[in-house]
């Protein structure tokens, strides 16, 4: 006899192990109730239970899990404030100065690139100034076209 008949739950558990594989790459959670039933199937084999009722407590396994667990697993992974991807994922962010920054333009250093930057209309009102010096640390309030419209969030940089 090879190995395979030898030792059914194994084939179940490398089955598991594929299907684990493709919920990594979808995270969907459909693939990840088809290892639970996929698992079950492997704990029948172990106990014994003829091919047939290994594939059904696998089957009911796997129906069970998509119908109760899996809606209640992405309404919570899905009940987080959603994502903010682009221009917008930067709005609120900390950024360094690298070449004065005023009302018309500048540049900073914002998630390890370098931004046109220009300083908010009402900044300089609010703060007795009207430039923000190199290396001072400034708070991304908009991002407009290619440039972060900025106000100073940290102290002046001392000057040696």
């Amino acid at each position: 006899m090879s190995w395979l008949t030898d030792h059914p739950a194994l084939i179940w558990l490398a089955l598991a192990l594929l299907l684990a594989a493709a919920e990594v790459a979808t995270v969907d959670f459909v693939f990840l109730m088809l290892v639970g039933g996929a698992l079950l199937g492997a704990v029948a084999a172990a106990l014994g239970l003829a091919f047939a009722l290994q594939v059904v407590v696998a089957v009911a396994v796997t129906l069970v899990l998509l119908v109760l667990v899996r809606p209640a697993a992405v309404r919570r992974v899905r009940a987080g404030s959603p994502t903010l991807t682009g221009a917008a994922a930067l709005v609120g962010r900390e950024a360094r100065v690298l070449e004065t920054v005023t009302e018309t333009g500048g540049r900073i250093r914002l998630g390890g690139e370098v931004w046109s930057a220009r300083a908010d209309e009402g900044w300089q009102y609010l703060a007795g100034s009207e430039t923000l010096l190199p290396g001072r640390i400034v708070r991304v309030l908009a991002i407009e076209g290619a440039t972060a419209v900025v106000e100073a969030a940290g102290p002046e940089p001392e000057i040696p």
